[in-house]
């Protein structure tokens, strides 16, 4: 699986690990999952690491911005953890600026720093 989403409902918080090149059908799984979590009323904070990310799989429509436009204002904050050379296309990919939920970037080594700000 190149995506695993662990949730916890008590705090509300996900981490979801991206490891090498992200599957279309693993990041759908992770959209279902949360879309079940906030059709419940919750207001998921995510924790994105991603580890040795290699991009997004070719051929595959994610163009679909469903997800984004039913459920995306009611996701309170992400953060995304990874190389630096990666910024502006995660969070062009997440809809950072055209969403209303705060995203924002940190490198490898702040991942503490984007732990307690997605908790903030």
């Amino acid at each position: 699986m190149s995506a695993n989403l662990t949730y916890d409902p008590a705090t509300q918080f996900g981490e979801i690990h991206i490891r090498g090149i992200l599957k279309r059908a693993d990041m759908v799984l992770v959209e279902q999952e949360t879309a079940a979590r906030i059709t419940s009323g919750e207001r998921p904070r995510f924790l994105v690491l991603l580890e040795n990310f290699a991009g997004w799989e070719k051929g595959e429509d994610w163009n679909n911005l469903d997800f984004m436009f039913t459920h995306g204002e009611k996701i309170a904050k992400i953060a995304i953890v990874g190389a630096g050379s990666r910024e502006a296309e995660t969070k062009a990919f997440t809809g950072a600026g055209l969403r209303p939920t705060p995203v924002a970037f940190f490198s490898a080594e702040e991942v503490e720093q984007a732990r307690a700000w997605v908790m903030e």
